[in-house]
């Protein structure tokens, strides 16, 4: 499989990791928008939100209850954050492996 994220996952990659356990792994982004600015991505490959099967809910519950561990971490749930999601195209998904962005550590604006 030629997935960035899956070789992160496999060690054939480099990142600059803050939490891993056996079914999750959270990095920093290479290209932060904010102060704090974390991937977290499941280590199972999944394309992205619409790709979820019924099997993967402990999964799923899993890596939002290790993005809230991250979050604590990371010293952003006090004054605010945001996990972001892309799916497609015009979601502006670049690598098709399910990943979350946790972003904090500044006043965020919303912007289309």
């Amino acid at each position: 499989m030629d997935c960035i994220f899956c070789k992160i996952v496999n060690g054939e990659l480099p990142s600059k990791k803050v939490y891993e356990d056996e079914h999750v792994v959270a990095f920093h982004d290479i290209n932060p928008i904010a102060p704090v600015h974390i991937l977290m991505i499941p280590k199972k490959h999944i394309q992205s939100v619409l790709a979820i099967e019924p099997e993967d809910k402990e999964l799923i519950g899993h890596l939002h209850l290790s993005l809230q561990k991250v979050a604590e971490e990371m010293g952003v749930t006090e004054q605010g954050f945001r996990i972001v999601t892309n799916i497609g195209e015009h979601g502006q998904q670049t690598v098709f492996h399910l990943h979350y962005h946790l972003i904090g550590g500044k006043q965020l604006k919303w912007t289309m």
